[in-house]
């Protein structure tokens, strides 16, 4: 059987991160994009430049399906993946979630297109979770949540039962959050927070117990 063939939106940090999961799953990542010139290609992988790079490689392939379109974009840069996610799934590139083989998904749990379960996630019973989504290391999303487009758990995060994180929200490294919180759109929980309340749309949330320093203008995601 022929390596799976992965393309990927990203050439930093994250898209490294990712070659592992692909490596360890027997796949091969056969082009890299990314909109900064000055990016450095993964090592034997081309780099293309910007979406005319991408057109220009699309355009070469004879049969897209059977290449995986992930986005390599980290952080609170919801937005940017699934702006990304959906350029690629339009020109016909395949999206199923990538799953490293050490990750724990519930057979119960619902995964998006182009979700990401990285090294030690842990996905539970009946949780869903929408399109474009990132369970970074040993982050943990437990039962019945309910995961937001484009939303990021950052590494050793932990979600308990019934917790509600609207699109594009971030939720920082080793954060906390107790069950049947909500956290709002677009909203970022700081590293280490404990959030003890629910976090409005677009609030900034730190601290132990959390609290919100800030609420973020929604015009700045430039929907």
């Amino acid at each position: 059987m022929a390596e799976a063939e992965f393309v990927l939106w990203g050439s930093s940090g994250h898209a490294k991160v990712l070659a592992g999961v692909i490596a360890r799953l027997g796949g091969k990542i056969v082009a890299t994009f990314d909109n900064d010139p000055t990016a450095k290609p993964l090592r034997g992988i081309p780099l293309h430049i910007g979406e005319t790079g991408f057109e220009q490689w699309v355009r070469s392939r004879d049969n897209l399906e059977s290449v995986r379109g992930l986005v390599a974009i980290g952080g609170s840069r919801g937005i940017d993946r699934l702006r990304y996610l959906a350029l690629m799934t339009a020109s016909g590139l395949g999206s199923a979630p990538l799953i490293d083989p050490s990750a724990t998904l519930d057979e119960t749990a619902s995964l998006g297109e182009g979700c990401q379960l990285l090294p030690g996630s842990i996905v539970s019973a009946e949780a869903e979770l929408a399109e474009g989504c990132i369970i970074n290391h040993k982050a943990s999303v437990d039962h019945e949540c309910r995961i937001g487009a484009g939303v990021h758990i950052a590494p050793g995060a932990t979600l308990c039962g019934l917790v509600s994180v609207g699109d594009r929200a971030f939720i920082g490294t080793n954060a906390t959050i107790p069950p049947r919180r909500k956290i709002g759109r677009g909203a970022i929980v700081g590293s280490g927070a404990v959030v003890t309340k629910d976090i409005p749309d677009y609030a900034v949330a730190v601290g132990n117990p959390a609290r919100v320093i800030r609420i973020e203008h929604p015009e700045q995601e430039k929907e």
